[in-house]
């Protein structure tokens, strides 16, 4: 385990009111005692209580003032990272800050690498690998709910769950190792029946984990969702209304809109990734046939598809052809332009869906709302159904816990898979050591999520994707 003092500024690099630059390791306190002079040069840090803060000044090695500091103490185990770390609280100028810091690796601490203050807390114990992730994840959270998700497994929601499972699995292998190894004393009669009964409840349970990992990656990632609809229906109004200023062009001119444009907003909490695209129809300008498929493309991978009517005009060929675009995604239609005269009902469009989408399973899902984004008429219905989806579930989000992250998932499903092997082995009869073997493999899958069962190479590849300084 490395003992050696790192530094790096914790803040952001920019100019703020405040800058932080952290310190840890068992030399720290030294270290910033060497740069660090209170009023009157008589204070040490290293004679300081724990989690006591200090006024002082941070000097160089001529003994000149650099900047008036508050240096926060914080003594192993205690802190962070479980070694003793320091904080030292400066002006939040970039220069400042660079300067501090740069006293502070010519006392002696190196510059630490991108999530080594984190690593370390996971190497010295404090956390697991999942809350570790998690930490980055609060950091990077874009909506409330992707931030209230981060913030639960931080607090080890995940954590407890897995090392309940984990707890669970190694006791039945305990149970057969021992029976195994002393089969005068402990009975394995009727044993297969209640793993059994065991196996298919941890199923259930690995299952539920598994089953919330889309709906983890639209709140953490946003939901994917793009604007389709014939030319000059109201789809860049409705983007321009969504974000609230003038994003997209509009124009009264069809086809105005050739390529995609891509926002992302928060609407009621909730992370959207919007795509305005081109005006799907027959056109022989070149320009406009490329932005015509990347909406094809677009729609093909999204996880809600707004389909933009314009119902003062009949429906025809075009509208033919966006509606085979739906087929089983999630749609809002919104029938544009009540303001004008309405040639196109809510029946009609359900009717017309009906017949150009037969394969379709359910149409029951598909909201419809009038619209008049050019006055704004609507938009907030719009807004409130697409809330009603999320919080209903038919996006995402049941407030229980979330799989966020892929590398989860994985070791989810690998584990669920090597307990459906127990589960078969039960069913054919199989000798009781052939349980322990998948048990075993179960066990670890789900050791990878916390960071009991991971290689050296997968440690550095998760913390290099952290910031510097945390």
């Amino acid at each position: 385990m490395q003992t050696d003092t790192i530094a790096a500024i914790a803040t952001a690099l920019s100019n703020s009111g405040i800058g932080i630059i952290r310190v840890s390791g068992e030399d720290s306190i030294q270290i910033v005692d060497s740069v660090f002079h209170t009023q009157g040069g008589k204070k040490k840090l290293q004679n300081m209580e724990s989690h006591t803060i200090h006024y002082g000044y941070i000097v160089d090695d001529k003994g000149e003032i650099i900047d008036e500091v508050m240096v926060s103490v914080m003594k192993a185990p205690h802190s962070y990272t479980m070694e003793d770390v320091i904080e030292i609280n400066c002006h939040g100028g970039v220069l400042m800050m660079k300067k501090v810091l740069q006293e502070v690796l010519h006392a002696g601490a190196r510059m630490a690498e991108p999530g080594e203050f984190t690593k370390r807390a996971f190497l010295n114990g404090r956390i697991d690998l999942s809350k570790a992730e998690a930490v980055m994840d609060v950091i990077h959270s874009q909506n409330e709910y992707a931030l209230a998700s981060s913030v639960n497994q931080l607090r080890g929601s995940l954590s407890e769950e897995v090392k309940k499972l984990r707890g669970e699995v190694i006791y039945e292998i305990a149970f057969i190792e021992s029976a195994l190894d002393d089969p005068e004393h402990i009975s394995l009669d009727g044993y297969s029946e209640n793993l059994l009964l065991k196996v298919n409840e941890l199923l259930v349970r690995v299952k539920k984990l598994i089953d919330t990992a889309d709906n983890g990656r639209l709140i953490k990632e946003g939901i994917a969702t793009v604007i389709i609809g014939k030319p000059n229906a109201g789809k860049s109004s409705l983007l321009n209304a969504l974000v609230g200023e003038e994003r997209a062009i509009v124009t009264d001119i069809a086809g105005t809109t050739r390529d995609i444009l891509e926002e992302h907003i928060n609407l009621h909490g909730i992370g959207f990734n919007v795509i305005d695209t081109a005006g799907i129809r027959s056109t022989e300008d070149t320009v406009e046939k490329i932005g015509v498929e990347r909406a094809r493309k677009y729609a093909g991978n999204a996880d809600l598809i707004v389909y933009v009517v314009d119902a003062s005009v009949p429906l025809d060929e075009s509208d033919r052809e966006i509606v085979s675009l739906i087929k089983d995604r999630k749609v809002v239609i919104l029938l544009n332009k009540s303001d004008l005269e309405s040639v196109v009902s809510e029946e009609d469009i359900k009717n017309f869906i009906r017949d150009n989408l037969p394969q379709r399973k359910e149409y029951g899902d598909i909201e419809i709302v009038r619209t008049s984004v050019k006055d704004g008429s609507g938009v907030e219905e719009f807004e409130n159904v697409v809330k009603e989806m999320f919080f209903e579930g038919k996006i995402a989000h049941n407030g229980e816990i979330v799989i966020t992250n892929m590398r989860h998932k994985e070791a989810l499903q690998n584990a669920y898979d090597s307990l459906e092997l127990v589960k078969r082995s039960i069913e054919d009869g199989m000798e009781e050591d052939f349980y322990s073997i998948d048990l075993m493999d179960a066990y670890k899958e789900l050791g990878k999520i916390v960071g009991e069962e991971v290689g050296e190479d997968l440690v550095e590849e998760i913390f290099s994707k952290f910031c510097m300084g945390k």
